[in-house]
């Protein structure tokens, strides 16, 4: 069973995983009013990947015999300056989640519950990926720029890694 401590831990990251498919899902919806389907496409994959994220957690809790606990989801925003806002606050996001899991990890290993931390694990790993992408997609957008063409072909660019991630 687990502590106290590390349940409240871990019903904390539940609801911001939660949140998280919440953002991303109403950035999905802010980048369809812009006619941005490509970009609508791959926030709708991470909306329903943070959803998996959050399910895993709560099974978690709920097999160690815990009670997983949904708490109040904060509103998301709803409107955006533009795309590059939108995938700067995403990077942004991420590195708060990895921030959470870190603080979670070392939880769980000063308690000496190491099943937690090597169910925690994939999530240290997720990170590190969803942070590169979310850097790596900022990075392309300043490249690429906003001005002219340059929305065009982010949104191309973002939706092809959509199209590749549904072939996965």
């Amino acid at each position: 069973m687990l502590s106290t401590r590390i349940t409240d831990l871990l019903n904390q990251q539940i609801n911001l995983e939660f949140y998280s498919s919440n953002l991303y899902l109403q950035m999905r919806a802010w980048c369809d009013s812009n006619s941005l389907e490509g970009c609508a496409k791959f926030l709708e994959q991470h909306s329903e990947e943070e959803m998996q994220h959050m399910h895993r957690l709560f099974n978690y809790v709920n097999e160690a015999g815990s009670m997983p606990m949904i708490g109040t989801i904060q509103e998301p925003k709803t409107d955006y300056k533009d795309i590059q806002e939108i995938f700067e606050l995403t990077y942004q996001h991420e590195r708060i989640i990895t921030k959470e899991i870190n603080k979670l990890v070392n939880a769980a290993s000063k308690e000496g519950d190491f099943s937690t931390v090597n169910f925690l694990q994939w999530y240290v790993s997720e990170q590190h990926e969803e942070e590169h992408l979310f850097k790596s997609i900022t990075d392309k957008i300043n490249m690429i720029g906003m001005d002219g063409k340059g929305l065009y072909f982010i949104d191309k660019e973002i939706g092809a890694m959509a199209e590749k991630r549904d072939a996965q």
